[in-house]
């Protein structure tokens, strides 16, 4: 006889199993309903939204009309940009992650940016390029967003527009609610053979180029280098006996003040008096920085200076002691200069990124054939690239661009 006590069990209860089958499908209908809910609440799908990464953002513009109006609104840019993300930078044409886990192998502006288009300057997530079209006497330059592959040519200066040797400083000003129309901001001379130099802005907003009735002589200002913007202005490293800044909003040349000690650049001799060498200049955060060394500490103790938001003065918001780098890499010591006495080292420092959180703000730095990572508040090294076919370590922050992801567009 054939056992169907299993069976009859299975079946016992029927008024439990129906229970089961009008939850479930209760069940299945909240979740069709809660579906429909979010859905129709742009409220809540900009919640969701703004916590994907950038790609996600980019590829979900294609799922409607309205979804690609809402990505697309100014609102959304400006809260999904309000912090700003810095996963990596530019360095001779290569992108480097900082992390280690990150995709090496596309960068972010892959098919955009190659060895005959140079990155000039990133600024908050834009990149300005110059590119040669095959005259060795004219420049094209190009701002580009790599994150959504937008970019835009810039049209040449006025004056003499094909003559590239005029051009002593091309850089870029952005930010997503200080100035939300790029500027580019051109120093030339004004003449061949005169030390005057002029001063010319360009605007997306207008596209057009705006010559400046201010202009200012050489001497002070003949290393116009490192240029960064802050804070609707456009600085220079204080690298000049009277070091200036450009104000934006009112397009005047101000006086910008020096740390103590003064890190200035005394001639003819092209050295640093005081002991002091500056190691880095530049923005991170919504902060400008500006990182100093002394000789007498052999470049490893460094004060990271940052500017009074309101352009007064700078404070010291970082003592940093490297003292541990030469035993965990001991590549950096140059034995070359005094063999007998190995207190050189061969360091270069090329960004400083401030985090969402004090504890993540970490420095970047170049030692022989790699790059590291050391973070200011645990006192960590942590190793980003290894390039043992690249020995040469004289790159300097100047040519080192940070990425930064914005949904920006202009």
């Amino acid at each position: 006889m054939m056992n169907t006590r299993s069976k009859v069990r299975k079946t016992q209860d029927p008024l439990k199993y129906l229970y089961k089958q009008v939850s479930r499908f209760e069940y299945n209908q909240e979740s069709t309903d809660s579906g429909a809910l979010i859905g129709s609440n742009d409220d809540i799908i900009t919640e969701i939204l703004l916590r994907l990464p950038a790609k996600s953002i980019l590829r979900f513009k294609c799922v409607s009309k309205h979804w690609l109006s809402l990505l697309s609104h100014q609102c959304f840019t400006l809260r999904y940009d309000k912090v700003l993300k810095s996963p990596g930078l530019f360095y001779d044409s290569s992108y480097i992650p900082f992390d280690d886990g990150e995709d090496r192998t596309t960068p972010p502006c892959s098919g955009l940016v190659d060895h005959n288009i140079q990155v000039v300057q990133s600024c908050n997530g834009l990149l300005l390029c110059r590119g040669n079209p095959g005259d060795e006497y004219a420049f094209v330059y190009s701002v580009l967003n790599p994150t959504t592959k937008q970019f835009t040519i810039i049209p040449p200066i006025h004056g003499r527009r094909k003559d590239r040797r005029l051009i002593c400083f091309m850089g870029l000003a952005y930010h997503i609610t200080d100035c939300v129309h790029f500027k580019v901001v051109c120093i030339r001379y004004a003449k061949v053979f005169e030390d005057l130099l002029q001063v010319q802005i360009y605007s997306s907003d207008t596209g057009k180029w705006k010559i400046l009735n201010e202009s200012f002589s050489v001497p002070h200002y003949t290393f116009l280098r490192s240029g960064v913007y802050w804070k609707g202005a456009f600085h220079w490293i204080p690298s000049c006996l009277d070091p200036m800044y450009l104000n934006l909003k009112t397009n005047k040349l101000q006086k910008l003040p020096l740390p103590c000690p003064l890190p200035v650049r005394v001639e003819p001799f092209g050295g640093y008096c005081d002991g002091i060498v500056p190691f880095y200049f530049g923005e991170s955060g919504g902060h400008l920085h500006l990182v100093a060394g002394s000789h007498l500490e052999y470049h490893l103790h460094l004060n990271v200076y940052e500017m009074l938001s309101d352009h007064s003065g700078w404070y010291i918001k970082y003592q940093v002691e490297l003292d541990e780098l030469p035993t965990l890499y001991p590549e950096v010591i140059d034995y070359s200069r005094h063999p007998s006495h190995p207190n050189y080292y061969t360091l270069r420092m090329i960004d400083l990124v401030r985090g969402e959180e004090e504890e993540d703000t970490f420095m970047v730095l170049r030692i022989p054939n790699k790059i590291i990572s050391y973070n200011v508040i645990n006192k960590s090294f942590k190793l980003i690239l290894h390039f043992p076919d690249v020995p040469d370590n004289r790159v300097s922050y100047a040519e080192v661009h940070r990425y930064i992801k914005t949904l920006s567009l202009f």
